[in-house]
């Protein structure tokens, strides 16, 4: 029996499509911008060996989705609505190992890219690329190679080298990803009780990460830290 065809859900999101023929990678999108998700399904449905077969703007559809479609491929952005795209591709990896996922994200890939490959993903692609680069990035994933840019090559390579491999060159490289996402979150104007609910975490773990924050970036208040991430968030804007 024929699976059904794509339909819109009542927010317009899009619902998962009739499978692909076996000649073409399937590929899931987890995006929160609608016309991110429509702009990357357009160019990867052109190609002869790749079809979208779901779109998400969160990390339970995606979950979900992944579970019921098994794609081949999970294409996922840092920022999501309810948790980081580093978090979901961790999740995604514990519940289908063979699943590749390649992170598309407007965040600096000196910082980000080689947090995404230990978490699981196979390749790391800066969003303003990507209407050049994502089904070069694809094809490269699913051949068995690691995508990510010349720069970040270059950098992983000379502290493989040079034996660095605990080189940090900004704090902000010695956070753990939890640590990160809960920097965001406050660079991003979000009270510690808003982010205790976005994280599904207490206040009180929330404040104790706080307390993390300003002994790892030498901060000695609390206002400092928050100054810090607004600061630290509008450079991200700008990359």
């Amino acid at each position: 029996m024929k699976a059904p065809t794509q339909q819109a859900d009542a927010s317009g999101m899009a619902m998962p499509t009739d499978a692909p023929s076996n000649a073409k990678k399937k590929v899931l999108i987890v995006d929160d911008h609608p016309i991110t998700r429509q702009g990357m399904r357009m160019l990867i449905d052109q190609q002869p060996d790749f079809a979208v077969v779901g779109e998400a703007d969160n990390a339970a559809y995606a979950m979900e989705l992944a579970a019921k479609l098994k794609p081949d491929i999970a294409i996922v952005d840092i920022t999501l609505r309810t948790a980081n795209g580093i978090e979901l591709t961790k999740n995604l990896k514990a519940h289908s190992p063979a699943l590749l996922i390649l992170i598309v994200s407007m965040h600096d890939e000196e910082l980000f890219a080689e947090r995404a490959l230990r978490a699981g993903a196979k390749g790391y692609l800066m969003k303003h690329e990507a209407s050049d680069q994502v089904t070069n990035a694809l094809r490269r994933i699913v051949s068995g190679d690691i995508y990510v840019s010349e720069r970040v090559q270059a950098r992983m390579l000379s502290r493989m080298v040079n034996n660095r491999t605990g080189e940090v060159v900004s704090p902000v490289e010695s956070l753990s990803d939890r640590e990160m996402e809960v920097f965001q979150l406050l660079g991003n104007g979000y009270s510690t009780r808003q982010i205790a609910e976005r994280l599904n975490l207490s206040v009180k773990t929330i404040d104790s990460y706080r307390e993390h924050l300003k002994l790892k970036l030498n901060l000695e208040s609390g206002a400092d830290l928050i100054r810090y991430a607004i600061q630290w968030v509008k450079s991200q804007d700008t990359v």
